[in-house]
């Protein structure tokens, strides 16, 4: 059995049968309702339950009752970012990710700040969410089995890397009855805790106002305050994933608007109750750390002390379910992460490359490039949750506060013509302050212990960033110089319109061109074909394809748009080809794949036109690096081996950047 035939196999085995454009159900396939995207967008939130308020309660030390203030200013600020992340997804409708606020509503500049963090912290949220479900799972079984923790959780990032690259709906989907287990167990846990301990509720309230006074008498108010700040920074990881839904809009099912904000209401409810559930119930049962145990495994290991067997049946289904629940709430790193890389590509920010999509319509460099940083982070902090939680949460509160700061500056601008201006600048306001100030003491309590190391990380991705896009621009500004042929090409036109066309005959000799858009660059490629063969060919064939990519794939009306953009386009071509006495003829599809759907196209044209001879452009740069094979594709090269394999004829022209361009003259 051939190579190509075994890899095809185990491909549709672990990724998936390739989609088509042209099944009527594609975006019905691969985007969620709300409820399905309360699973795979909240669960990040969700499951920083099982984190978050542990965080918090071991900072807290020997004054654990002053989490009760804790616990009220998390409901206060996942109340406050919902609000106003629910605003974002309303005036961003097809996605409102922090990049895209930052961008559109302050400056690209802060728009790739906002982006880079972003990216930094969905790779951390991949590696906590893993690692702190493999803590989870490990705190069922015997000590000595600690030693696999590790590997555990690197196969689990690798696991998830490959369920994320068959689609987005199949990522989530497997994923629904254990979310719901997770849900289901939570609830009744903290209903039990409040039902049976209530009349304890009291006491709580009395200790807290004991401790308050004791803290305050021996530490001052500042005291009081700087032991409540850095407990509740500590446990900031809890509100990470709220602006997963405005990032995520695009993958929702229309309305996408409504679907949006009612999966922010899912989302903020339920992490608001368990958050605080869990804080009250651990003050009720005295909880206190256990080595070896997360502090939910001690909480419930006291709850069901007295059940039986039925508690032991409870406590094993409810960590598991945390575990698989963290497993889950990576996915908001895979669903989220690609597509901000994928925004910031299309601006050239990042390689274009990142664009691309699979065909299982996902971004499968994005998730790869996510699912590989993942695993080194893991392998790096060798899965420890307590340096994880410190490097965590400071990128994505510098990605709220820039948004916050953009939605005010735009309710600002828009108070003229928006009559509930005060009230939504009111809303984006507090969440400015409130992010902010979180920033700043996130920034503070963790900069010592580890947090420099993000901020160093997302600085240096940010001057990456800035670096491809000075070369981007550098390319294009050369490349623009070409665009003066296509103004001589439309003028010489107007002047030779009188000259009729030739008659299309196949059997004469065709020179068949790869173009991509009407610009410089097709034309400098279609104009050397004179000028190297003389008048040997008397038809032009243009092949072109519209590339699909995440810029684009966003429903079948804007597939429709490309699919007629591209042909007119390649008709423009034509047009010329032919106010120069030559036959002329298009060839046009859309498609994912595009050295794939220009070989089909090729082999369509060879057929027809026998007496054949393909040309592409190419650019060659003057001085040829790794970076530059990377930032740009080598589609003709790529397409050349292909060609000679299927015995067509194939001719790269040459277009060099980084010296002086070659002067052209229309004809």
């Amino acid at each position: 059995m051939p190579a190509s035939t075994i890899l095809g196999s185990l491909k549709s085995i672990f990724v998936g049968r390739a989609r088509s454009l042209t099944d009527r159900d594609l975006f019905h396939k691969v985007s969620l309702v709300a409820l399905f995207a309360w699973v795979g967008l909240g669960a990040d939130g969700l499951s920083s339950s099982c984190y978050g308020p542990e965080e918090t309660f071991r900072t807290l030390g020997a004054h654990p009752h002053l989490a009760v203030f804790v616990a009220l200013a998390s409901v206060i600020t996942i109340t406050a970012i919902c609000a106003s992340y629910s605003q974002i997804i309303s005036l961003f409708p097809t996605g409102g990710g922090g990049y895209l606020v930052a961008s559109k509503l302050l400056s690209p500049a802060a728009g790739v700040v906002s982006g880079s963090a972003l990216l930094i912290d969905y790779v951390l949220t991949i590696t906590i969410s893993v690692a702190s479900g493999a803590d989870a799972l490990f705190s069922l079984l015997p000590p000595e089995w600690l030693a696999w923790k590790l590997p555990f959780a690197l196969t689990g990032v690798t696991g998830l890397t490959l369920l994320n690259l068959r689609g987005v709906r199949e990522s989530v989907m497997i994923w629904v009855p254990v979310f719901f287990v997770f849900v289901g167990t939570h609830a009744f846990a903290i209903l039990y805790a409040l039902f049976t301990h209530g009349s304890q509720l009291g006491g709580v309230a009395t200790a807290t106002v004991h401790e308050v006074r004791a803290v305050s008498g021996e530490l001052g108010l500042f005291g009081l305050f700087a032991i409540l700040l850095k407990a509740y920074s500590m446990g900031a990881g809890t509100y990470t994933g709220i602006e997963a839904v405005s990032n995520g809009l695009p993958i929702l099912r229309e309305p996408r608007v409504q679907t949006g904000r009612r999966t922010m209401v899912y989302m903020g409810v339920s992490l608001a109750v368990t958050v605080a559930g869990l804080l009250i119930a651990y003050l009720l049962y005295a909880v206190v750390p256990v080595d070896g145990k997360t502090l939910n495994a001690v909480l419930f290991e006291k709850m069901t002390a007295n059940w039986g067997g039925t508690g032991t049946v409870f406590l094993f289904v409810t960590l598991a379910s945390e575990a698989a629940l963290l497993l889950i709430a990576a996915q908001a790193g895979f669903l989220d992460g690609p597509r901000v890389l994928a925004n910031m590509a299309l601006d050239r920010w990042f390689p274009t490359r990142f664009t691309n999509l699979s065909d299982r319509f996902v971004t499968q460099n994005g998730i790869l490039l996510m699912g590989g940083a993942g695993l080194l982070m893991m392998a790096a902090t060798r899965g420890s949750v307590a340096l994880l939680v410190v490097l965590y949460s400071i990128n994505v509160f510098i990605t709220f506060s820039l948004s916050q700061l953009g939605m005010v500056s735009h309710w600002w601008r828009e108070r003229r013509s928006e009559p509930a201006w005060r009230r939504k600048l009111a809303v984006n306001g507090f969440g400015l302050a409130l992010t902010s100030f979180i920033l700043v003491s996130l920034t503070v309590v963790k900069f010592h212990e580890g947090g420099w190391a993000t901020l160093l990380v997302t600085g240096l991705l940010v001057a990456a960033a800035f670096g491809i896009k000075r070369h981007y621009r550098g390319v294009q500004q050369q490349l623009r110089r070409l665009d003066i042929i296509v103004e001589a090409a439309e003028m010489h036109g107007v002047e030779r319109t009188e000259v009729s066309a030739i008659h299309l005959n196949p059997q004469d000799r065709t020179a068949v061109l790869l173009v991509n858009g009407y610009n410089g660059l097709g034309l400098h490629t279609a104009l050397h074909v004179p000028r190297m063969f003389g008048d040997t060919f008397r038809n032009f064939v243009f092949l072109q394809v519209g590339a699909v990519d995440a810029g684009n794939f966003k429903g079948a009306a804007e597939i429709e748009a490309l699919r007629t953009h591209t042909a007119a386009e390649a008709e423009r071509y034509a047009a010329w080809a032919r106010r120069h006495g030559y036959g002329a003829t298009t060839f046009t599809t859309v498609g994912h794949d595009v050295t794939g759907e220009l070989m089909t196209l090729a082999l369509q044209a060879a057929e027809q036109f026998p007496n054949h001879v393909f040309f592409a452009g190419q650019l060659l740069f003057a001085r040829e690096t790794h970076l530059t094979r990377w930032l740009h594709n080598h589609t003709a090269f790529s397409l050349q081996q292909r060609f000679f394999r299927a015995s067509l004829p194939f001719v790269v022209l040459p277009i060099r950047v980084g010296d002086d361009l070659p002067r052209v003259a229309s004809q």
